[in-house]
């Protein structure tokens, strides 16, 4: 299976020429290929075909296809989800599409990972195949009460069946990061499945909204990307001091990388 070449549990995307055709339009170059990877995987999905390794085999090409019109990834930490026993849950900050189209490259080598996504997602055209395909936790975004108690209820689920859960739990996706907006429906899971905690600070403002598909923006190649985890951290209390590490963790990678 392709896998990213990690050098000391970091990996950074070998330079590599790019192509007249990828230099002189990116996005539509990306764009016609990520196309062509959703509508593939879409119809295995329909067809009941689209498993873990397809999955990942899907996500590691979107990847690829970003590398090869001049996106340069930074993953460091990856060490943490691999020297972890059992299932796990993974809090972080929400930029853009790319975090959910390229986190199954990046994290099912070493864990077996869903996500929380709007319920909505599932009736997303295309789209729709592969979400359903995954056995994800679908909330409203609309009824928080209801929303923590399928989160609860199924999240624990999952992780009892030995999958991670994936969780962003900002009210809505921004490249600016507010620490209000990120609610602790992630900890609480964490403590009622006595599940530990891997923090994760990202970076992926190189993949734009867009100003009539949101999903569908420039990609701006000079951007750098970046996914930082973090150590595992256990809930031993309420959760306030363990919802408070994130945070800190998440602003201090966030930081870090508006200075290089």
């Amino acid at each position: 299976m392709k896998q990213l070449n990690y050098t000391n549990a970091n990996y950074v995307t070998a330079p590599e020429k790019i192509s007249l055709i990828a230099g002189f339009a990116p996005s539509v170059n990306f764009y016609c290929r990520f196309i062509e990877i959703v509508c593939k995987a879409s119809r295995k999905a329909k067809r009941g075909l689209y498993d873990d390794s397809e999955w990942y085999l899907s996500s590691f090409n979107v990847l690829k296809q970003l590398e090869k019109i001049g996106i340069c990834f930074h993953v460091t930490g990856i060490d943490h989800l691999q020297k972890l026993d059992g299932p796990c849950v993974i809090i972080g900050n929400h930029m853009s599409i790319m975090e959910t189209v390229v986190l199954p490259a990046i994290i099912n080598p070493a864990k077996n990972i869903t996500f929380i996504v709007k319920e909505s997602l599932l009736a997303y055209p295309i789209f729709k195949h592969i979400m359903r395909s995954r056995n994800p936790i679908a909330v409203t975004r609309i009824n928080p009460r209801q929303d923590l108690k399928t989160v609860m209820e199924e999240g624990e689920k999952r992780l009892r069946e030995g999958l991670s859960v994936v969780v962003f739990p900002q009210t809505t996706r921004s490249v600016s990061f507010d620490p209000e907006q990120m609610s602790s429906i992630g900890v609480k899971l964490a403590r009622k499945a006595e599940a530990p905690i891997i923090p994760l600070a990202l970076d992926t403002r190189a993949w734009r909204n867009g100003n009539f598909l949101k999903d569908f923006g420039k990609i701006d190649v000079p951007k750098d990307v970046h996914f930082a985890f973090g150590e595992p951290i256990r809930v031993k209390g309420k959760g306030a001091e363990e919802h408070q590490m994130i945070i800190e963790f998440i602003e201090t990678r966030l930081n870090r990388w508006k200075k290089t």
